[in-house]
């Protein structure tokens, strides 16, 4: 039941609205960060349509249909020609592709035209979900055309992105698009918490180290965390209080030693984030509606020494770099470029 997943109630009320009008799309498009839970969404959909006992328009989530739609039948081995078919559940109805490697494959899309022209087998509709559909390329998205174009009435498609502009227009087109939002600190402490994830002593600190994400909040190093905020924040000085430019440049080249491209755009949200929160610092915003909380007294320093104007043009040249990154940008330069823009603003 949608009740039992964290966060995300707008999304919850629209998809309540469609199962109770019965008019389910042929094809959902989810986007939004990583880790805010849409897979399990996309699953609720599933058992509210194939459930044995609805709870209203929801499944129960108990009974036989229900435990059967969550079981993946993932391929044991590495072999990337096991995965390039549907992944079934242990229900018969309900499936998954996923990239073997990089990519999406044309044989995935063309196995889903073929079994979503199958009536149901057990249950009244059947499921397709396609998790990192910005993995299309364009010859694996004009193969999934086919079904889009036509969805058979009894086949529903939910794509899961959290690179939405990755797709080609005729996907996004062909799809009614839902946006999750980033969960709260609060609604992340309290699932670890709740699910006995974390102590009450660490819940906190993952809850800010997954800026709005359970899954970054699960699988963040907090030490490792503590390290790249305290780099960012030294970042920020040198740029505010000291105008230490030799040292913002050695702190870029540290942070170009990220050896996988995922730190190193952890390491520009880690910025941003901080940034965000000493110009609502300099608002008078609440400590309690901080990402950063417990950083208080550097973020206060930093606030002093920045205007709104500044704070949000540094946001602005942060976030034109993260959507560089989609392609293959040198690193060094982009970083170097970055922070003296930053120094210069």
């Amino acid at each position: 039941m949608f009740d039992q997943l964290t966060g995300n109630e707008r999304v919850k009320q629209l998809l309540r609205r469609m199962l109770g009008s019965g008019r389910i799309p042929g094809a959902l498009l989810f986007s939004g960060e990583e880790g805010v839970g849409k897979k399990l969404f996309a699953i609720e959909i599933a058992r509210a349509l194939n459930c044995h006992a609805p709870q209203g328009v929801e499944g129960c989530g108990k009974c036989p249909a229900c435990a059967r739609m969550s079981r993946f039948n993932f391929p044991q081995s590495e072999n990337p020609d096991d995965w390039k078919q549907i992944i079934w559940t242990d229900h018969g109805d309900v499936g998954m592709v996923v990239a073997p490697k990089r990519l999406l494959l044309v044989d995935q899309m063309r196995h889903i035209e073929i079994e979503a022209n199958f009536r149901p087998f057990e249950g009244k509709a059947r499921v397709f979900i396609v998790d990192d559909a910005d993995k299309l390329n364009d010859q694996s998205a004009n193969a999934l055309l086919k079904t889009l174009e036509e969805p058979p009435p009894t086949s529903h498609l939910i794509l899961i992105t959290s690179r939405p502009a990755m797709l080609l227009p005729t996907i996004r087109s062909r799809c009614q698009a839902i946006r999750f939002s980033p969960l709260t600190m609060a609604e992340i402490e309290q699932h670890l918490l709740q699910n006995e994830l974390a102590t009450p002593a660490e819940a906190g600190l993952r809850a800010r180290a997954g800026n709005g994400s359970i899954g970054r909040a699960l699988a963040g190093d907090l030490e490792g965390f503590k390290e790249r905020r305290d780099a960012m924040l030294q970042v920020l000085t040198a740029l505010a209080i000291t105008e230490d430019y030799s040292r913002l440049l050695r702190l870029a080249e540290e942070m170009n030693e990220a050896k996988h491209k995922d730190e190193y755009e952890f390491g520009l949200e880690l910025l941003e984030t901080l940034i965000r929160d000493a110009l609502m610092v300099s608002f008078g915003v609440s400590s309690g509606q901080l990402i950063n909380e417990d950083v208080l007294p550097q973020l206060r320093r930093i606030s002093e020494r920045i205007d709104s104007r500044r704070a949000t043009s540094w946001i602005s040249r942060i976030e034109e770099l993260r959507e560089q990154l989609v392609v293959n940008v040198n690193r060094k330069p982009a970083t170097d470029a970055l922070f003296l823009s930053m120094a210069a603003s």
